[in-house]
C-alpha cells in the first residue's frame, strides 16, 4: 500500500499520543481523516479544530463508507465493536506501528529506542534540526512546547521517530540511524520477562539497522551489545563518558548548564538546558550527537538546546513560587519515578516533596510493586491514587494498596481522583509532583487553578 494514494483513513483509538501524530501526518498531506476514541480530550479537541471527523461512541455505522484503510492501536481491545466490524468487512486494517513503518521508509529516519529517555530525546532532537534550519518531520511521543505538538512538519530529509518497544512496535522502523536510551523491564504482559524483553525486542532492534548504519548507545551500555550486533557501527554518549560526553555539570538559575566534549577533541562550553535531571543532561547529549552526526551545524547547537522549551508532562513546572512549586510528570516506571524526585530534589534543595502517584497498568503494578515502594520512599509525603487500567481488566489482589503496604512511610493515603483537591486543601505541600501516565493529567488544571485562587 501507498500511503500517497489514500484518500480517507479512519483511526480506532485517535486520541492517542502515537496514533494522532500519524493521523496529523495524513491530514496535513490532505487525506480525510476521522476516528473514534473512547474519551473527549485536550488532545482529540485540537485534532478536531484540524478538521478531523470524531465521535467518543463505539459505533460502527460511523465509520466512513470511503474508508480506504483503517488504522489502530493495540491499545484498544479486541472487544470493541468497531473494530470486530472492520475485521469481518474486508477493509484494509493496519496497526499503528506498520503505518509508521510505511512512513519511515519514505525519509532518512532517524529513531530513538529505550525504556525512558525516548520523548525527551527526540523531541529535543527535532528541535535542533529545526532550529539549524534542516525541518525534520517529527512523530513524538509527547506534546513538544516549542510546537505544542506531537507532530512536526518538516519538507526536510530527515525524519525523526519515536521508536516503541511496546508490542515489538519498534522492529517495524526502517531508519537511517537509531538510539537506545535504556534497557530497563517493562511492558512483560507483552515479553513475558526481563531476558525475552533484552533478546527479542532491544537487541533485535539493534541489529535491525543494516550493517555499517550508526547505533547510539549509553556509554554504559557499550558492552552489553558489543559482540552481539552484525556489523553496526556504536557511537556512545554520557556524563562524563563516552564519545560525546558531558562535563563540568551544575545548576545555575535553575537550570543545568554544562559542558559536551566529542570526537576530533571539539567541545562545546556552558549549554544551558531548561529540563531538570541528570538523566535529561544524557539525553540532551544523546540528542546532540544524533543532530551533529546527521549534519547539524555545530554553530547551531549552542542556541538550539538553550532554546529548548521542553514537554508536556516531562518534568512540567506547571506552577513555581516562592511558597509553592507545582511539577507534573508522566512518570510510570520505578527508574522515571527515581529520576524525578531526584531532579526535584536537586533543584529544590531542603523543601518538602509531595508525591501523588496514579499506578498504570495492573499488570505493571504487580510487576513492579517492590521497586514503585523504593521510589515513592524518596518522597517527604506521599499519595497514591487508584489504579488506571488503561487496556487491562483488573488482576486479583491486586491494587495502589500492594505499593502503600511496601513502603517504608507509616501513613501512606489511597485517594480516588475526586478526593484530590480536598486533601491537598488540608494538606497545603510546599513542593507538589503530580506523577503517572492514566489520566492524572485532568487534574493539572483544576489543581493550578486552586492555587492561583488560594
Amino acid at each position: 500500500m501507498k500511503l500517497e494514494d489514500l484518500h480517507s483513513v479512519y483511526f480506532i483509538g485517535i486520541g492517542g499520543i502515537g496514533m494522532s501524530a500519524i493521523a496529523r501526518y495524513l491530514n496535513s498531506r490532505g487525506v480525510r481523516v476521522a476516528g473514534y476514541d473512547r474519551t473527549c480530550t485536550t488532545l482529540t479537541r485540537a485534532l478536531e479544530a484540524e478538521g478531523m471527523q470524531i465521535h467518543y461512541e463505539d459505533r460502527p455505522d460511523l465509520i466512513p463508507q470511503d474508508a480506504e484503510l483503517v488504522v489502530y492501536t493495540p491499545a484498544v481491545p479486541d472487544s470493541l465493536q468497531e473494530l470486530q466490524q472492520v475485521r469481518n468487512s474486508g477493509l484494509t486494517l493496519m496497526k499503528r506501528s506498520e503505518v509508521l513503518g510505511l512512513i519511515s521508509r519514505g525519509h532518512k529516519t532517524l529513531a530513538v529506542a529505550g525504556t525512558h529517555g525516548k520523548t525527551t530525546t527526540s523531541t529535543l532532537l527535532t528541535w535542533l534540526l529545526a532550529h539549524a534550519s534542516m525541518e525534520p518531520v517529527a512523530f513524538l511521543g509527547g506534546i513538544g512546547l516549542n510546537w505544542q505538538s506531537n507532530y512536526v512538519s518538516g519538507s526536510g530529509e530527515w525524519a525523526v521517530m519515536e521508536a516503541d518497544e511496546y508490542d515489538r512496535s519498534f522492529l517495524r522502523l526502517s531508519p537511517k540511524m537509531a538510539a537506545i536510551m535504556s534497557v530497563d523491564p517493562d511492558h512483560l504482559d507483552i515479553y513475558g520477562d526481563p531476558d525475552s524483553m533484552w533478546e527479542s525486542g532491544f537487541l533485535a532492534f539493534a541489529k535491525s539497522l543494516p550493517a555499517g548504519r550508526t547505533l547510539f548507545l549509553p556509554e554504559r551500555l557499550r558492552s552489553l551489545f558489543e559482540g552481539r550486533l552484525d556489523g553496526q557501527e556504536v557511537i556512545s554518549f554520557g556524563i562524563g563518558e563516552g564519545d560525546y560526553r558531558a562535563e563540568n555539570l551544575r545548576v545555575e538559575n535553575g537550570r543545568f548548564v554544562f559542558d559536551v566534549f566529542f570526537p576530533e577533541d571539539r567541545r562545546l562550553e556552558d549549554l544551558s538546558l531548561i529540563m531538570a535531571g541528570r538523566h535529561n543532561v544524557e539525553n540532551a547529549v544523546a540528542a546532540l550527537a544524533i543532530a551533529l552526526e546527521a549534519g547539524m551545524p555545530v554553530e547551531a547547537a549552542a542556541e538550539g538546546i538553550a532554546t529548548f522549551k521542553g514537554i508536556k508532562r516531562r518534568f512540567e513546572r506547571v506552577l513555581e513560587r516562592e511558597d509553592l512549586v507545582f511539577i507534573d510528570d508522566y512518570a510510570h516506571h520505578p527508574t522515571e519515578l527515581k529520576a524525578a524526585i531526584s531532579a526535584a530534589r536537586e533543584l529544590y534543595p531542603g523543601r518538602r516533596i509531595t508525591g501523588l502517584f496514579q499506578p498504570h497498568l495492573y499488570s505493571r503494578t504487580r510487576d513492579f510493586q517492590q521497586g514503585f515502594a523504593e521510589a515513592l520512599d524518596a518522597l517527604d509525603e506521599a499519595v497514591l491514587l487508584d489504579i488506571y487500567p488503561a487496556r487491562e481488566e483488573p488482576i486479583p489482589g491486586v491494587s495502589s494498596e500492594l505499593i502503600s503496604r511496601q513502603m517504608k512511610k507509616a501513613e501512606v493515603p489511597v485517594l480516588h481522583k475526586s478526593e484530590v483537591l480536598e486533601y491537598l486543601k488540608k494538606h497545603r505541600p510546599d513542593v507538589l509532583m503530580t506523577l503517572g501516565a492514566g489520566d492524572i493529567d485532568t487534574l493539572v488544571e483544576p489543581i493550578q487553578q486552586m492555587f492561583n485562587h488560594a
